[in-house]
């Protein structure tokens, strides 16, 4: 138990600061452009405002609060995306978010081993290619990664099916994957439709300060990052798992 724990939480350690690595480099500064669009700064085919325009609008997007106008020159990314907290608190989160998906992921390959599937290296890249279709590729199909400034559905509704959505995938690519017969994998293709037959909580019109350009690199880049992961994740999670363990 202590290898399997130590295992996973070791791997997902690595795969977050993989992750965080990436995201700084290709995530980030669509996030830092996007918020200067969110605060006014920037205005999508109108040119950069001044900076008596930014603090009213500013202002506007957050009534009772008064705000002067930035300096000429100063972008957001250097008034706050530089900011070493922020920083941290990036590269906390995706080694928490990724020590969690090792925790899952290495609960489902004791499954496997325990009914006689031996995985070697990979496959374990292989498994963390179905743990990115599961928890980030299928639920992108309806709810796509979101520049700041962007609005949304009602966020419980958007946890549900995305939530639903994982769950139905990771059950479908099993019975696809390791299924008998034709009716366990007619059930794995019918788990995989599921929700997107059901349908992804949306807001009834599209709407953000944002360019779409933008959004797009955007959410490309998100699961580029995630695809890049989750393969890490999962080689590194069978290659822990099988070694010796420290005595």
């Amino acid at each position: 138990m202590r290898h399997m724990l130590s295992s996973a939480v070791f791997a997902g350690f690595a795969a977050g600061l993989l992750c965080a690595l990436l995201q700084y480099i290709l995530v980030e500064p669509k996030i830092l452009l996007a918020e200067r669009y969110e605060s006014g700064e920037l205005v999508h085919f109108q040119g950069v405002p001044t900076a008596a325009a930014q603090a009213d609008a500013m202002a506007k997007s957050m009534p009772g609060m008064e705000m002067s106008a930035a300096p000429a020159g100063l972008g957001h990314g250097e008034a706050e995306g530089s900011s070493p907290y922020r920083g941290a608190l990036t590269v906390l989160f995706a080694v928490l978010t990724y020590c969690g998906y090792g925790l899952v992921l290495m609960g489902g390959i004791q499954i496997a081993e325990q009914i006689g599937i031996k995985l070697g290296l990979a496959q374990g890249v292989l498994w963390g290619l179905a743990g990115f279709a599961a928890f980030q590729l299928m639920p992108a199909l309806g709810l796509q990664p979101d520049l700041p400034g962007t609005p949304s559905a009602d966020l419980q509704a958007r946890q549900v099916w995305w939530a639903l959505t994982a769950a139905c995938t990771a059950m479908g690519l099993w019975l696809l994957s390791y299924g008998h017969g034709l009716v366990q994998r007619a059930a794995g293709v019918a788990l995989l439709a599921a929700p997107h037959v059901w349908g992804a909580p949306v807001l009834p019109e599209f709407a953000g300060v944002a360019p779409p350009e933008l959004a797009s690199a955007f959410a490309a880049r998100s699961l580029g990052v995630g695809l890049i992961t989750w393969m890490a994740l999962g080689g590194m999670l069978v290659t822990l798992w099988h070694s010796e363990p420290a005595k």
